[in-house]
């Protein structure tokens, strides 16, 4: 590859804004598999596969074990591998030094792309410049999307973490709350500060930011009910993640607190959770479209020299509210795991 075709060592004007928008709200980070192991992906992904030469694409992302959103990014991406005649190298690891790591090894291992999230981008600006270097075209999805560019990737596919925060905090305003707690899985990440700092902005009511360790589901349940315990006047518990909103709604009954739960992210059980009641509402990034944009992408710049937004504008995937209103249209995909 030329490295003067590189979309980034070269600014363009664009001519195509952004190639996707969205609609409401905000998105999450979280993880899944985890650890240092890189696998082949895409075995069980149906579609019709491309002529092109089979090329290579290296996901790394921060996935931390048991999260369930990463394995519906990793779906999207391997139904796009599988669709573009890639063979997909997923890796992951929560740590962002050990991360770091996994994309030297893509490098190492010569990939023709790299899929990389951002949720400490400092972390990773020596590394993916390295890969800039060796003329390995990067992009980014779900976190990092105020830092895409600075760190000289290519394109990113995610949402802003920033107003959908804002939004769910609209949301929380319209729903009558007064007292939110606001439950971060992962210290650090910039993007669940993000949606944090979004929710404080404008809701109205008091907001407390309750810091658990996502990666222990037991503390991430104690802690939670400890803090119901401690000032019954929180009625909304917020949480950023499906999974710690499952476990958020098992606290306010430990509690025996009256507090309502509302939650960024989406899966199977969350889905079944809001048509019982029992959660008000998600945001939805749609973190399958995430896996399955940013793999394609590098297919499409190899084969056609194509970018979304043209360089200088992220493609959004969300956010957007799920409720009881509707539901049902999205847990039919969601049982299926790609929502």
């Amino acid at each position: 590859m030329d490295r003067s075709s590189h979309p980034r060592s070269r600014r363009l004007v664009p001519v195509v804004a952004v190639a996707a928008a969205a609609a409401l709200t905000l998105a999450g980070c979280s993880s899944s598999s985890g650890g240092k192991k890189s696998e082949e992906g895409g075995a069980n992904a149906s579609a019709g596969k491309a002529t092109t030469p089979r090329m290579t694409v290296a996901l790394v992302t921060h996935q931390s074990p048991g999260d369930t959103f990463w394995d519906i990014v990793r779906k999207g991406a391997e139904a796009a591998a599988a669709k573009d005649n890639i063979k997909l190298i997923y890796s992951a690891d929560p740590n962002a030094g050990n991360q770091s790591n996994l994309v030297q090894n893509a490098i190492d291992q010569k990939v023709d792309g790299i899929a990389v999230t951002l949720a400490k981008p400092d972390a990773l600006k020596g590394v993916i410049g390295k890969a800039t270097s060796a003329d390995i075209p990067v992009v980014g999805l779900n976190s990092g999307l105020s830092d895409w560019k600075k760190l000289g990737l290519m394109e990113f596919f995610g949402q802003d973490e920033t107003v959908a925060g804002e939004a769910f905090g609209k949301k929380l305003n319209d729903l009558g709350a007064k007292h939110a707690v606001c439950v971060v899985q992962e210290q650090g990440n910039v993007g669940l500060t993000q949606r944090c700092d979004g929710l404080k902005k404008t809701f109205s009511g008091k907001t407390d930011v309750l810091n658990v360790n996502g990666t222990d589901m037991p503390s991430v349940k104690s802690t939670i009910t400890a803090k119901l315990k401690q000032d019954s006047s929180i009625d909304y518990v917020a949480t950023l993640g499906a999974p710690f909103a499952l476990t958020a709604v098992q606290s306010v009954s430990d509690a025996g607190s009256k507090a309502k739960v509302a939650t960024f992210d989406l899966n199977k059980d969350l889905t079944s959770a809001i048509s019982k009641g029992t959660i008000q509402f998600a945001v939805d990034q749609q973190p399958y479209l995430q896996g399955y944009l940013a793999v394609d992408s590098l297919w499409l710049y190899k084969n056609n020299g194509n970018y979304s937004g043209g360089g200088e504008q992220a493609v959004l995937t969300g956010p957007a509210f799920v409720d009881k209103s509707n539901v049902e249209a999205v847990a039919k995909f969601a049982a299926k795991g790609t929502r």
